[in-house]
């Protein structure tokens, strides 16, 4: 990870392609596509309803834990990164979403990665959770350094947690 640049936000953090900093007002129609994408919430159980993106869409903007990525050279958002502090079992929790536009292209892997670290110095133990059947997230989960932790049945459908440590 990078130190901030001059151009970045005292609470951002940057990569060698990425700025990860607050959600912004302007963010806002990115970020609802990420809660109504199908493909995006295929694992994710399926497209938010229009009540609740217009809460989350008065809530996202500074939310702490809260991390809008965005591609350096251009500003395009490209997801979000999400940390949770006793979010499971009191455990701090790192949950992702990316456009799909923008998948393959390692942007997630090194999103992660960056906040991740990041938490990591705040904190013992980081988990994340993913369906069973989502087999790029568990790719990402591991090549963060994430182990698979257990496998239960939640939401109706068979999930995988895995946890790093300090």
């Amino acid at each position: 990870m990078h130190a901030s640049s001059a151009s970045a936000p005292a609470d951002a953090l940057t990569t060698e392609r990425l700025l990860l900093r607050p959600v912004r007002t302007a963010d806002v129609p990115a970020v609802t596509r990420l809660w109504t994408d199908p493909e995006v919430r295929r694992h994710l159980g399926g497209p938010v309803t229009e009540q609740v993106v217009r809460i989350r869409q008065r809530r996202v903007v500074g939310a702490a834990g809260v991390h809008a990525v965005v591609r350096a050279p251009d500003g395009v958002l490209l997801g979000l990164v999400t940390v949770e502090p006793g979010a499971r079992d009191g455990e701090t929790e790192i949950s992702y979403q990316f456009l799909p536009e923008h998948w393959g292209h390692g942007y997630a892997r090194e999103a992660v990665a960056a906040v991740l670290d990041a938490t990591l110095r705040d904190t013992p133990s980081v988990v994340a959770l993913t369906q069973e059947a989502n087999h790029p997230s568990r790719r990402l989960l591991e090549a963060v350094g994430m182990t698979h932790a257990s496998s239960f049945v939640e939401h109706d459908a068979r999930q995988v947690l895995y946890r790093r440590r300090r």
